[in-house]
């Protein structure tokens, strides 16, 4: 059976996950990489985390407490895909705690996003349509026949399948008339009796059931009807298929140019929406093509990471939060500065991604977290790569040094002007020397520096 190249399952894990710790991915080279890619794939045929006690140790009631329960779980989940895919749908399907201030919807939506969001996108479209985080959101509870709200069937034709230009006014004024009656009950006050969850109502008083025409198809058309016509679209293939890519091979422009920008890849966008085709819209199939992929595969740091990839990645690195501890709170606020706080996307259209997470402001905070968190040696992570540059004791050369550490990092590849300025610095005394306490703990400084400034590099913003 064929092996696993170390920077291909790096790349898998960082895109199809939040990375990985160096151990499982050694254990990963050893197997075939389709082998990983189905695994990754089938999250419902692995053990599963205590829920419970996790829950009960981190709690979330309040978006930061739930937001940092999340951080967790793409940490230390052994079904990374599963997170993975719901941090992609919560981007598309942006849905803020700004407007509902109620968390119990929230968290039942992403793990709807969990559930089904590696199924075909009719069942997602349409457990979306009846979650009451996003009736609300965008003010489906007061979509009535009669009195028609248009918001959901704007964005849902907008925003979460088709893509400008690919429908009139008209499509969106039948959408939300398709949609009335589609509401949810409101759940009992947060205080004083706690958490409770909305679920969802269809009030057939207040649904127009009269004939409507939808882009070309003429029936007295309900919403589920309308999503099973809108995922049959050429164009719904070609916008989700694009998300995907977006999201998991290379950046693209962002969603509002779409209309006028092509894909870098075309030929790739091609043959996912062939795959979605022959599926049905199956989103697993889809990524079991995309990770297959020569352009997956040849893809490696062509992703600006997002926030939470930047503090999740670092975590993976220095083997933090596998079981539960305290001070998870503070990655989440991370995320927050760097410019995506979860669980509050800035508008309906999500995060803007790839080079715009960066700024002056954010560059920074991404820099600063990421120093300081490698740069104690306590860290299980850490001391793992400090113990592995001590080679049997035998002395390390600076170009040794540069590159076993670069390796112990990702591996990660960078430019020349980089591993210049990396080599200065591992030239500046000399070679690593591990015989005397004295000198393995020089080394072992001189060790943190240069992951610090490894870290701070142009090429570890990227994925």
């Amino acid at each position: 059976m064929p092996n696993t190249d170390l920077a291909l399952a790096a790349h898998l894990m960082r895109r199809a996950g939040f990375g990985a710790t160096r151990s499982t991915l050694e254990e990963l080279t050893s197997r075939n990489y389709a082998d990983i890619v189905d695994e990754l794939l089938h999250p419902e045929a692995m053990p599963r985390d205590d829920e419970d006690l996790i829950e009960r140790y981190y709690g979330w009631d309040a978006t930061t407490g739930m937001a940092s329960f999340w951080i967790y779980r793409m940490t230390s989940s052994p079904h990374p895909l599963e997170e993975k895919i719901a941090l992609f749908w919560h981007h598309v399907f942006a849905t803020a705690f700004f407007k509902s201030e109620h968390i119990p919807t929230l968290n039942r939506q992403l793990e709807m996003f969990r559930r089904v969001g590696l199924g075909d996108l009719r069942t997602i479209l349409v457990e979306l349509s009846k979650d009451p985080a996003m009736i609300f959101w965008l003010d489906n509870n007061e979509n009535f026949n009669g009195e028609p709200n248009e918001n959901y069937g704007r964005e849902l034709l907008e925003l979460f399948s088709m893509g400008v230009g690919n429908y009139s006014e008209d499509d969106i004024k039948m959408a939300a008339r398709a949609f009335t009656g589609w509401t949810f009950e409101q759940p009992i006050p947060l205080y004083p009796h706690g958490h409770y969850d909305a679920t969802f109502l269809f009030n057939p008083d207040q649904h127009d059931d009269s004939v409507k025409t939808f882009l070309g198809q003429t029936g007295p058309w309900n919403g589920q009807d309308i999503v099973d016509i809108v995922v049959k679209q050429p164009a719904t293939a070609n916008f989700i298929c694009r998300h995907l890519y977006n999201f998991f091979v290379a950046d693209e422009p962002q969603v509002p140019a779409w209309q006028i920008e092509p894909p870098g890849d075309p030929a790739a966008i091609q043959e996912l929406t062939k795959a979605y085709f022959e599926s049905d819209g199956d989103i697993r199939s889809v990524l079991h093509v995309l990770f297959n992929s020569d352009f997956f595969q040849d893809a490696k740091f062509k992703h600006v990471k997002s926030p939470a990839e930047l503090v999740t990645g670092i975590l993976k690195l220095v083997d933090a939060y596998q079981s539960p501890a305290p001070g998870i709170g503070a990655y989440s606020a991370a995320t927050g500065l760097m410019g995506q706080q979860l669980m509050n996307p800035p508008t309906v259209e999500g995060w803007h991604t790839g080079k715009e997470w960066i700024d002056g402001g954010t560059l920074n905070e991404r820099v600063n977290f990421a120093v300081n968190q490698v740069g104690d040696p306590s860290k299980p992570g850490i001391a793992k790569i400090i113990n592995r540059m001590e080679n049997g004791g035998a002395p390390l050369q600076p170009k040794d040094f540069v590159d076993r550490t670069l390796d112990l990092v990702g591996p990660l590849a960078v430019g020349e002007e980089t591993r210049a300025a990396l080599m200065v610095h591992a030239q500046s005394d000399g070679d690593l020397q591990f015989g005397t306490p004295q000198q393995t703990q020089k080394s072992a400084d001189r060790t943190v520096r240069m992951l610090q400034l490894i870290v701070s590099s142009l090429e570890y913003q990227f994925g």
